[in-house]
Formats: structure tokens, C-alpha cells, sequence
């Protein structure tokens, strides 16, 4: 009775002990650190509380048409996304697996034997058994390694979003680039058109022995610079036509787009000029600190990693504790010990196994250490995780500012340069000002007009760049 009651305290003590292997992983509630400046003092005192850009869907951010047809082709042909969809089948596959752990195993094993000693006759035995086999989680292994395997499930959905939004992101700035590049080809054409005009005046004085002959080399040499730089850009149309037609996995091919400024990038009922309201951060409701981060793939998937990491300890935990095997057979069989019988007559057989591990070399605390150590490990890259979602904010808010602030600058600037160049010219045509005065006027208007269209796309990049860190795309 004495030996009984010890079994009982002993089974109950070791119970008690592994309840604490099914507890469940908690998610941190915030990063270390105040949040409300995670975004920088400046970011986040411009925060505005309400519904984040994060939260609409691409479609509702592009709102160019063609531009939607375009980002839907690369998401269905994308070779990378289509890995990403495949790694997310895989882990669903052995999470499947995980979960049938808890069933038990059944094999069909029939066996034949022939046996002949000295002069005897043949002796003929079989067996046909169905062997049943089943593991008891009673210390939670199981448990802990389906929990883990669910984990590494929802990092593969998280990382496949992450190719999503980044792959939206990619376009969209592609998209963009095309757009800059035609307006560029359109200020070298027309620029082209005007120089070209002015090299015929200067010849034409020239003949008329009112210039120089440096002065119309110089003229054409400015010229043939125009020209140069029109072929530049077409090369760069071609080659980013062809960085999109590689992301969507197709031979290269024209892709249809709409002008510059056709179509507002993040806010259709934005009011005033069509470039400034592409990239104003007054239409960016970007919500509160700790709501911006929800939505990023990154820090879910970094989250998810520390979850799988937490349920690997707890399973190398409970591999110091015993565990528990039912094994059962049912069948047929003619071999009764040492005789022979025939016909056969039923076997069923019952057993249960209990293994304690007593010493495994060091095997059983090395696992456990290294569990442990990769679960510190992760816990410290979430957090920086988090501090490098941050800055992405902080720099995107902060190039949307510039490029706001810019905006106004090179707008007033290209309106001074555009007069200065035709009065100079009408003053040339009078002879009152000189060919180098006309240059200088023609190159100065030509770099702010191509200033001007390079900020704007910068802005529209930044406004991109602050949807993607704020976790849009993913819808």
C-alpha cells in the first residue's frame, strides 16, 4: 500500500510539474522603450489619430487604373511571390502532419515462415497482424511541436506577404519612373525643338557676320548634348519597361501608362495642384504609433519567430520527462509458442512503455540550451525590428516633407529661369546680349525643369515608401 501511495505522489508531483509545458506563448504587448517617439519627436507629434493609410487596400492607394492592371499582373506570374504561396502550402502540409501526432499509428505487417530441423517436414507459420502504436502527450511534446509548427505556418503567410507589399511597392515605383522618364523626354523634346531654334538664329547671324563662329559651336555642341540625353532617357524607358515585364515573368513588351499627375497617388478627393497633392503629407492620416505597426509583415513574421522559438524550448523541456508508448496487436497466426497449429486462431496483445531519460550524453541540456539561446536571440531582433520600422516612418515622413517643401521651390524657380531665357533670347535676337548669356539661360531652365520632375517623383517614392512601412499593401 506504502509502494502505491508513493507511485501516486510521485505520478501527481510529475504532473504538477509539466503543466507548465502547455502554457501558451504571449505576443509582447509593446517594444521596449516609449513608443510615442518610436517614430522620431518630430514623426510622431505630426501623427494624427484615426484610420491609417495602412489600412486601404492598394486599390484604393493606386488609384490609376493601369496602374492596378499592371501591379494585379505581376502578383498572379510573380516567380518569387509564386515560392512564397508554394512555402506557405508546405508549412500547412506539416502542420497537417503535427496535428496527426496526436493519432495513433496503424500497421499491416503479415510475415510467412518455412522451417525444416534435421529429417523433420517442412513447418509452415505466418502471422497477420494489424500493430497498432500510440504516444501519450502527457508532458506536452506533442503539444509544444504542433504549437511550433503552427508558428513557422504563420511566418511563411507573413513572409509571402512581405514579397506581396514589396512587390506592390516595386511596381508602383517602376510605374512612377516610367511617368518621370516621359515627362522628362518631353521637357529634352520640347527643349530640343527650342535649342534647335536658337542654333538656326545664331547661324544665321553668323552668316550675317553678326557672330561668331564659337558662338554657333557652342550652340550646337549644347545642342547634340540634348540629343545625347534623349537617347539616355529612352534607353531608360526600355530597360524599365523591361525590369517590369521581369517581375511579372513575361518577355519584354510596352506597358501601357497614363501621363504624370493624371491620376492622384494616395488621395482622389485631394484638393489643389495635381504634383503637390501627390506626396502633401496634410492628406496622410498615419494614426497613432502603436496602431502603425499592426499591419507590418516584418514584425508579425519577427513575432511569429519568437512564438515558434518559445514552443521549441517548451518541447526540448519535456524531453527530460518520461514518456509514455501504447503499443497493441490483433490478428491471425499459427505459431502458438512452439507448436504449430492449424487453422491459425486469433492473437491480441496489449503494451505499455514508460522511458525515462537518465543520461543521454549531455544530448537532452545541449537541445535545451540552444532552444533557449535562439529564443533570447529573437526577442532582441523583434525588438529591433520594431526600431527599424521606425526609421523606415521617420525617413519616408521626412522625404515627403523635403519633397513638399521642395516643390514650391522649383516651381518658382523654373517660372524665373523660363523668363530669363526668353528675355535673353529676344534681347540676343536684338544684339544686346551675348550667345554665352543665352546658354547659360537655356542649361539653367533645362536642369530645374528635370529638378522639378525628379523631386516629384521623389515625393510620390516617399509617399510609397511610407504606405509600404506603415504595413500597407498587405490587402
Amino acid at each position: 500500500m506504502k509502494y502505491r501511495n508513493s507511485i501516486i505522489a510521485a505520478a501527481i508531483s510529475l504532473s504538477l510539474t509539466g503543466c507548465g509545458l502547455y502554457s501558451k506563448y504571449e505576443a509582447p504587448s509593446s517594444p521596449e522603450g516609449d513608443t510615442n517617439t518610436l517614430f522620431g519627436i518630430e514623426a510622431s507629434s505630426g501623427a494624427v489619430v484615426g484610420a491609417s493609410i495602412a489600412q486601404m487596400s492598394w486599390r484604393e492607394f493606386f488609384t490609376d487604373p493601369l496602374l492596378q492592371q499592371l501591379i494585379e499582373r505581376v502578383l498572379a506570374n510573380n516567380t518569387d511571390l509564386n515560392s512564397a504561396r508554394i512555402a506557405v502550402e508546405k508549412s500547412q502540409a506539416s502542420l497537417k502532419a503535427a496535428k496527426m501526432a496526436y493519432l495513433p499509428s496503424l500497421f499491416f505487417s503479415p510475415q510467412g515462415t518455412l522451417a525444416k530441423f534435421d529429417n523433420n517436414p517442412w513447418s509452415k507459420t505466418y502471422n497477420l497482424p494489424l500493430q497498432l502504436s500510440m504516444d501519450v502527450d502527457v508532458f506536452g511534446s506533442i503539444t509544444s511541436k504542433k504549437r511550433a509548427a503552427n508558428a513557422v505556418l504563420l511566418q511563411a503567410q507573413m513572409g509571402e506577404e512581405a514579397v506581396r507589399t514589396n512587390l506592390i511597392s516595386a511596381v508602383a515605383q517602376q510605374y512612377y519612373m516610367l511617368q518621370l522618364l516621359d515627362r522628362q523626354l518631353e521637357i529634352l523634346t520640347m527643349t530640343d525643338s527650342l535649342w534647335n531654334a536658337s542654333l538656326e538664329t545664331q547661324k544665321s547671324l553668323y552668316e550675317n557676320g553678326k557672330a561668331y563662329s564659337t558662338a554657333v559651336s557652342q550652340m550646337e555642341s549644347s545642342y547634340l548634348n540634348v540629343k545625347t540625353q534623349i537617347v539616355d532617357i529612352r534607353r531608360s524607358i526600355q530597360a524599365t519597361e523591361n525590369a517590369l515585364c521581369k517581375l511579372m515573368a513575361s518577355t519584354p513588351q510596352h506597358i501601357e501608362r497614363k501621363n504624370w499627375g493624371s491620376a492622384a497617388l494616395h488621395h482622389p478627393n485631394a484638393q489643389g495642384d495635381t504634383g503637390q497633392r501627390m506626396f502633401d503629407t496634410q492628406f496622410l492620416k498615419i494614426g497613432v504609433p502603436a496602431t502603425m505597426l499592426e499591419l507590418r509583415p516584418d514584425i508579425r513574421m519577427a513575432n511569429h519567430a519568437m512564438e515558434e522559438a518559445f514552443y521549441n524550448t517548451q518541447a526540448a523541456r519535456a524531453a527530460f520527462f518520461p514518456s509514455i508508448t501504447l503499443t497493441g496487436t490483433a490478428g491471425w497466426t499459427n505459431s502458438a509458442g512452439s507448436a504449430v497449429i492449424d487453422p491459425g486462431k486469433l492473437l491480441l496483445s496489449a503494451v505499455g512503455q514508460l522511458t525515462q531519460p537518465i543520461f543521454a550524453r549531455g544530448k537532452l541540456k545541449a537541445s535545451l540550451k540552444i532552444a533557449q539561446l535562439t529564443q533570447e536571440d529573437l526577442q532582441k531582433k523583434y525588438v529591433q525590428t520594431v526600431i527599424d520600422a521606425g526609421n523606415e516612418v521617420n525617413e519616408a515622413l521626412a522625404d515627403c516633407n523635403a519633397a513638399r517643401e521642395k516643390f514650391a521651390y522649383y516651381r518658382r524657380q523654373v517660372e524665373a529661369l523660363h523668363n530669363a531665357y526668353t528675355g535673353t533670347h529676344e534681347l540676343m535676337d536684338n544684339g544686346k546680349a551675348s550667345y554665352i548669356e543665352v546658354l547659360t539661360a537655356q542649361e539653367n531652365l533645362l536642369s530645374a525643369q528635370l529638378n522639378e520632375a525628379s523631386n516629384m517623383y521623389k515625393g510620390a517614392q516617399a509617399v510609397i515608401a511610407l504606405y509600404i512601412a506603415l504595413g500597407g499593401g498587405t490587402k
